[in-house]
């Protein structure tokens, strides 16, 4: 099998889990589940994903892959080991727009609702925010060089946690875009990376 069959391959097996959790729901991301709305056998599918927790490193990678390359259009030097800070209002415009898209909030949801079941998933999606607090991390270090690395990595949570948790209060699922509210999220999450005085429990304080 070529090269570029075998990546096109593997590319329609992940649309298909994908599929799966947006149509279906966490509890028909099976092997056996996914091999059916690819329409192929399941050993077909186990050739090149043996196991679900591979699958599902491979669907979270992909996902991370695919914002990082969105990101790269604002942001060219984003990553672990950026020697410049990025353009952070773009950043944060760009990472708001993502939540636009239901698709992929669905995913995410569906992502979340199977990891509080199972640890395998867990971990994978553990693993998948590691890498995005790394990216963030990194951020912060160069626009507030003087602050301790444990406060950079605390912020770097902190604004995840900020922009993960307004998926759902943007999306619909839980509430609804709105202008000031988008407002308050881009300046909150511009805070966390770029003012040196916003520490600890600074950050959330009322009138700070």
């Amino acid at each position: 099998m070529s090269t570029a069959k075998g990546a096109a391959r593997r590319t329609a097996l992940l649309d298909a889990a994908e599929r799966t959790l947006v149509e279906a729901g966490y509890g028909a991301l099976s092997l056996r589940g996914v091999a059916e709305a690819a329409e192929v056998r399941l050993g077909h599918l186990q050739y090149y994903f043996p196991t679900r927790d591979a699958l599902l490193e491979a669907v979270l990678d992909r996902l991370l892959r695919s914002s990082l390359e969105r990101l790269a259009e604002v942001a060219p030097g984003l990553g672990p080991d950026s020697t410049e800070p990025v353009p952070l209002e773009e950043l944060v415009a760009l990472l708001l727009a993502e939540q636009n898209d239901p698709r992929l909030v669905r995913v995410f949801v569906e992502l979340w609702a199977l990891a509080a079941r199972d640890e395998s998933v867990a971990k994978a999606v553990r693993t998948f925010y590691g890498h995005y607090a790394d990216l963030v991390t990194g951020q912060i270090r160069l626009y507030l060089p003087d602050l301790p690395e444990s406060e950079h990595r605390a912020r770097a949570e902190v604004f995840i946690a900020l922009l993960e948790g307004s998926a759902l209060t943007r999306s619909g699922i839980a509430g609804n875009a709105s202008p000031a509210t988008d407002a308050l999220i881009a300046r909150t999450a511009r805070t966390l990376v770029t003012d040196p005085g916003v520490t600890g429990s600074k950050a959330v304080g009322p009138g700070e």
